[in-house]
């Protein structure tokens, strides 16, 4: 019997999905920062095994909107909660469970699908503090099964494996199985640009940053492709913040970049990287959906 479905994970910004997905899947697909907002679209990551596929959505983490780019990245984190076969709810640590998680659960208790808690970096806890959650969690009576785990770690990964296979139907292979994520080659390459920036940039830049790439070629007779991209920021004095002393640190983002592209395309990378304004794109609804966030 084959067994495959659709599993969403959602939490706060910043409590580890992407890094958990990656671990799952084995490679980097979706970005990984300290910052907020570091996912914005909804990725597909395929897991799969002899008798069984397992297709994670890995979404925005979900915080109250500032904008309309916020708006966008709410509705579609919220929009997986009743499509799929199992939800997995993420938090962290934190002993309290703060005002987001609250509102999350809130919405949660709306939806009849079958739920995982998932508590991540519980690395950093004693036995007795990660017990103390689970009890507190287990009290709400909501969540099917609650699992303490270290995404950074792949700590406790395979359980959650197990006890999600347990939970899917019936069902086909939705897609080959040496097939990882749904996205299309230009746009992991266009995130993992993106990361790099976000980990390389001050606080206020990262979140108006967009990349997009103009095109990715092989050149013939040659072992080297070239990958042609833009930078877009929100103000012209980011710009400036961009690029660097001297294009110190655009320099910095392209050799942390290429070496990550290299390894996703199997083959040496020239990476051009341009540096373009497009102020308050956020804002603006028009270009919001321009930018791909439809």
């Amino acid at each position: 019997m084959y067994k495959s479905g659709f599993v969403t994970v959602i939490g706060r910004p910043n409590v580890g999905k992407s890094t958990l997905l990656n671990q799952v899947i084995g490679e980097k697909i979706s970005i990984i920062s300290d910052k907020p907002q570091t996912t914005r679209n909804k990725i597909q990551l395929v897991y799969t095994e002899e008798n069984s596929q397992i297709v994670f959505l890995d979404t925005p983490g979900i915080q109250m909107p500032k904008n309309k780019l916020g708006e966008y990245m709410l509705k579609i984190s919220k929009s997986t909660l009743e499509e799929v076969d199992v939800v997995t709810f993420m938090v962290d640590d934190s002993m309290e469970i703060g005002t987001m998680d609250n509102l999350i659960i809130e919405d949660l208790k709306k939806i009849s699908t079958p739920m995982v808690l998932l508590i991540n970096k519980t690395d950093r806890l004693t036995e007795e503090e990660v017990l103390q959650l689970i009890d507190k969690y287990d009290k709400m009576d909501m969540f099917e099964d609650i699992i303490p785990i270290s995404a950074l770690n792949n700590n406790n990964i395979e359980r959650y494996i197990e006890v999600l296979k347990s939970k899917l139907p019936e069902g086909p292979q939705y897609f080959p199985e040496d097939m990882i994520t749904d996205q299309p080659e230009r746009f992991v390459i266009s995130e993992i640009i993106r990361e790099k920036a976000l980990l390389s940039l001050e606080e206020e830049v990262p979140h108006g940053i967009y990349v997009s790439i103009d095109g990715v070629k092989e050149r013939e007779n040659k072992d080297i492709i070239d990958v042609f991209a833009n930078i877009y920021c929100e103000k012209d004095s980011h710009k400036g913040i961009v690029i660097g002393k001297h294009g110190s640190k655009l320099k910095e983002i392209g050799q942390n970049a290429r070496m990550d592209i290299e390894a996703l395309l199997g083959s040496k990378v020239n990476l051009q990287l341009w540096v373009k304004v497009e102020k308050n794109w956020r804002e603006r609804e028009n270009k919001v959906k321009y930018f791909g966030y439809k």
